[in-house]
């Protein structure tokens, strides 16, 4: 297929070239060549550019070749088309590209000599790519470990094709809806010097204009220290051109009419009005510099109208200072216009929050997307935890197969971008999205496929290895292929270094034996599946049962679990099992107890290891209304794809009376609660569990009474916790939140619910100086404290109405001719606040980093299978440390690999946990060889990290950003050493 060609090339190419000769800098790029302007001047730095979004109304399809112009006018392969030969002709033009999902394919089209042109060009300065990631992705709702992946397959690529000219020094994110100060500190260390965005909530954008305040010193990790701080900066406009300056072919802004015989002779009028525009920007910004992009989405069709009409603008604005202008404009790009920032001799303000959730006018908040399309995200997040897998499995069988699982890193690259993972695309985008993933995994298979064909054969062994594959609607109870078998397997991988227990869950039409690797029959329960399951649309399985045992699985490595029929037929009569219905009922471990009504109210739950008590006032599922506004006015902003805004503050209890039902098993004890057709929870209690499994299933959300509902589960308690609640930045650090109330800005509450939403792509808690209750999502999700001792979580949604923010759409998911259903999970952590972070950090990471289970049909006994395969494996000989996780392991050539270990506790979280570690990189290759060298890289992979040399800036306070990088092998020692939230990244080669 098409990607898988082509990504062979390429790969292939940055391979050798990683490790050839290096691509020497050449001072014909970078800080080196930039026009610095003049003292004495008010310096404009012209920024040509297009914001090219990888799907949004369109496919990414669709916006390369220019297809469905009906929907939107846009293609991006004539605007690259387009540039090149209007940068050709003039060398004091410049360009900025940012999205490399659209670039690369382009460049594989182009011949040799375009490519050489390219090569110049970028090497001259004259176009040069920012940011570099494969999208621009979002910041609320995405994953670090995808982030990162996303720019690295993005940095690569440029690396490779164009050595250090093409090395991104800064991040642009001018088009998502919020910014996260994790982000930032990603940024900070991929080696960037700054990032500029363009979205920020209207009332902090009026202060900081006020006082000058628009750049700034961001500190992005309260762990991390100046390493991770970065200069950004909010540009005016978002990223569009001042106003009557638009010279695209769509635009309506008047071009520069320069003959003085034409009756429409316009350059006084046109050169006046731009130095207005000019000075009324500069009196929000500290410097002698400012910055104007000029482009928009998918401009520069025609690049000769924008350059022309730019040339003649720099022309004349300039000639006025003859006439006592101050006003000084050149064609720039942010990398030089943040090199002057830099130059500029002074300090800055610091900012140590975020930037969530903002405001687009008193009642449009950017924070529905926090939800928007839960499938989609929880998809996403599925397919990356296939990525990872497959990355592992090709390295440690050496297949040196990375080639092949291109489409899969491809797809998840553009699902990173801010209309895509966030839900605001249009619903064909959106499947496309889902359809990339899908034959992204499909290449996966493959290659898992190949890597077990090495690793499960014993020596001497011909038979041929059964054909694993993955059972994709499991998250439904439902697996076709082994329904009906007497006999099949479930290898399970954890792609942790730690080793766990794993509860698995396979849905059967049999009751089946089960033999561990060992080949003991290990303890199962055998459950029937419940009735909202089994109505799931769309769900064809025949299988009423679930098995459920628990798996202590090795660390980096595999357990393969043998299924064997019973010969007894299942009778449901037969089925002996402890339940009770609509009673008082408690379910209870060795270390929790939870408590419910005879209504199906969760009424406590009781540590027992620390006994205490939590009690709760309710738990369950609430709608908000969503406001049904034309958009007309503020006051009538409807609630959307983007936003989120409720008609009342008070939501409503999604049902007056549930059924619940109360199971006691072997393994696991459950509550299952029925509110009504569409709304569902089962609570499962595993035994010698220290959390609470929380399974919901919500939808067909109903709407014919035409009114959109917004449906959030929500937990309320007595824990005190006096206004405060606290949110993790995608999936790493936590930010502390209040009610009602921002750091930077003294903040006006026009919306009461929805100022008080924030992004919670992995955990959410509230707390008193006694009890911490924090819920684990498997998904990104909105999230808030709307009340002392409460936490809400927005699972689902189904407007009516457009918001009005360019989607053109309402979020009306629709699966088999009804409402879309979504299944989820959460995990509710009860305990101290000091010994929290033990739970929910590994908890957490294994949500992500989930195990991944493949079935096969062997066709053989289980003498036999068991003769022939191994049945359990592990890469490692030793344990590692509890708080170091393997973030990438990922084999570039033969017995060339790149890896990121990182240390996941925060600081003063735990105390043993919480404090520097060691491992030893050679444990992580025992199975493959002895490290003959390594270097440690920048945390996007494509620069040694002692040749990073970040610009220095000064805050207020007179501390600055320099930080000296200390290179892990200086001493060839494997032992490196991580501190808290240290992510590390390195090239290793082994013998």
């Amino acid at each position: 297929m098409y990607f898988t060609i082509y990504s062979t090339i390429i790969l292939i190419v940055a391979v050798f070239r990683c490790f050839g000769a290096p691509l020497k800098s050449s001072n014909t790029c970078g800080y080196d060549v930039c026009n610095l302007g003049q003292p004495d001047k008010l310096n404009v730095h012209i920024v040509p550019h297009t914001h090219d979004d990888v799907g949004w109304l369109k496919t990414v399809d669709q916006y390369y070749y220019g297809a469905r112009n009906d929907i939107q006018h846009a293609s991006v392969q004539f605007i690259l088309d387009s540039v090149i030969p209007s940068l050709d002709e003039n060398p004091d033009r410049r360009f900025i590209y940012v999205e490399i999902a659209f670039f690369w394919r382009w460049w594989m089209q182009q011949s040799d000599e375009m490519q050489n042109t390219v090569r110049k060009l970028v090497n001259e300065g004259r176009l040069e790519f920012i940011s570099g990631g494969w999208s621009m992705n979002d910041e609320g709702v995405t994953h670090y470990n995808s982030i990162i992946d996303q720019h690295s397959l993005g940095a690569e690529f440029l690396r490779d094709q164009f050595g250090e000219c093409g090395r991104p020094k800064l991040g642009w994110q001018i088009d998502p809806f919020g910014h996260s100060k994790q982000v930032a500190s990603l940024f900070a260390h991929m080696g960037f010097d700054g990032l500029f965005f363009g979205r920020v909530d209207f009332q902090d954008y009026a202060e900081r204009f006020r006082t000058k305040t628009m750049e700034m010193i961001w500190k992005g990790s309260a762990n991390l220290g100046e390493q991770s701080w970065l200069f950004a900066g909010i540009l005016p406009r978002v990223y569009e051109a001042p106003e009557s300056f638009c010279f695209d072919v769509h635009c309506q802004s008047e071009p520069i009419k320069d003959d003085p015989q034409l009756h429409d002779y316009n350059v006084p009028e046109r050169v006046q009005a731009f130095i207005d525009a000019t000075r009324n920007q500069a009196k929000g910004y500290a410097t002698n510099h400012i910055i104007n992009t000029m482009g928009s989405d998918f401009q520069y069709e025609n690049a000769n109208e924008w350059y022309k009409n730019l040339d003649k603008l720099i022309k004349y604005v300039n000639a006025q200072q003859a006439n006592g202008s101050d006003v000084n404009i050149f064609y720039s790009t942010p990398t030089c216009y943040l090199y002057a920032l830099n130059q500029a001799n002074r300090t800055w303000t610091t900012k140590t929050d975020d930037f969530f959730p903002i405001s687009y006018n008193q009642h449009g908040l950017w924070n529905g997307y926090f939800t928007s399309r839960p499938a989609l995200k929880r998809y996403e997040r599925h397919s990356n935890n296939i990525l990872q897998v497959t990355r592992q499995l090709n390295a440690f069988s050496n297949l040196t197969l990375r080639h092949a699982f291109f489409p899969l890193s491809e797809a998840m690259g553009i699902a990173q971008h801010h209309d895509a993972v966030s839900g605001t695309s249009k619903q064909h985008v959106a499947d496309d999205y889902a359809q990339r993933l899908a034959q992204g995994i499909d290449s996966a298979i493959y290659v898992i496929n190949e890597a077990y064909k090495k690793l499960l054969p014993k020596q001497n062994q011909s038979l041929p290895t059964p054909t694993q594959f993955l059972c994709q609607f499991s998250n439904i109870s439902e697996c076709l292929p082994i329904e009906g078998q007497d006999r099949f397997t479930l290898t399970l991988w954890n792609p942790t270094i730690q080793s766990i227990q794993h509860i698995v869950r396979v849905p059967v039409t049999k009751n089946y034996f089960i033999r561990s690797p060992t080949g003991s029959t290990i303890a199962v329960d055998f459950i029937p599946i419940s009735e909202p399951t089994k109505n799931i649309p769309g769900r064809t399985s025949s299988a009423e049962y679930e098995l459920v045992f628990r798996a202590s699985l090795p660390a980096l490595g595999f357990n393969t679990y043998y299924f064997e029929a019973k010969t007894e037929t299942i009778k449901n009569e037969e089925l002996t099992l402890n339940q009770t219905h609509n009673e008082v009922c408690t379910l209870q471990n060795q270390y929790l107890r939870v408590e419910f009504d005879n209504q199906g109210n969760l009424k406590n739950i009781t540590n027992r290891n620390k006994n205490f008590t939590v009690q709760f006032s309710s738990q369950g599922f609430y709608w908000y209304t969503s406001f049904p506004g034309n958009n007309s006015r503020p006051e009538f902003q409807a609630s959307g794809a983007y936003f989120f805004r409720p008609l009342t503050p008070n939501p409503f209890p999604i049902s007056s009376s549930r059924n619940i039902t109360c199971t006691y098993m072997d393994q696991v004890q459950t509550a299952l609660i029925i509110y009504n057709q569409w709304c569902s929870q089962e609570i499962r209690l595993y035994d010698e569990a220290s959390t609470i499994e929380i399974e919901w299933i919500v939808g067909p959300i109903p709407i014919e009474d035409n009114i959109g509902k917004e449906i959030i589960m929500r937990y309320d308690t007595d824990i005190r916790s006096n206004e405060y609640f606290y949110t993790d930045a995608n999936g790493r650090e936590v930010l502390e939140r209040r009610r009602d109330y921002r750091p930077t800005w003294n903040y006006t509450a026009y919306e009461s619910v929805g100022g008080n939403y924030y992004p919670v792509a992995s955990r959410i808690w509230i707390k008193d100086n006694h009890t911490q209750m924090t819920v684990l999502t498997d998904r990104s999700e909105g999230g808030s404290s709307m009340h002392d001792g409460s936490l809400e979580l927005m699972v689902h949604r189904r407007t009516l109405h457009d918001d009005r923010q360019g989607v053109g759409e309402p979020i009306n998911e629709t699966a088999y001719g009804k409402g879309l259903v979504i299944r989820g999970r959460h995990i509710l952590i009860l305990e101290t606040p000091e010994s929290s972070a033990l739970l929910h950090r590994p908890t957490s990471q294994q949500l992500f980093m989930n195990p991944l289970n493949t079935y096969a049909l062997p066709g053989l006994s289980y003498t036999n299978y068991s003769n022939n395969y191994y049945q359990t494996w592990s890469a490692l000989n030793e344990s590692l440390s509890y708080n170091i996780h393997l973030l990438t392991f990922d084999q570039l050539a033969f017995n060339v690999f790149l890896i990121r270990v990182e240390h996941y506790f925060e600081l003063n979280e735990d105390a043993t946990y919480s404090k520097s570690t060691e491992i030893d990189l050679q444990i992580l290759f025992n199975t493959l060889g002895k490290i003959k060298d390594f270097v440690e890289l920048t945390l996007g992979g494509n620069q040694p990290l002692n040749e990073m040399k970040r610009l220095i800036w000064y805050a207020d306070d007179h501390h600055s950003s320099y930080w000296k990088a200390t290179d892990s092998n200086v001493s060839k020692s494997t032992i490196i050493a991580l501190n808290p939230m240290e992510i590390k990244t390195f090239q290793v080669i082994l013998q």
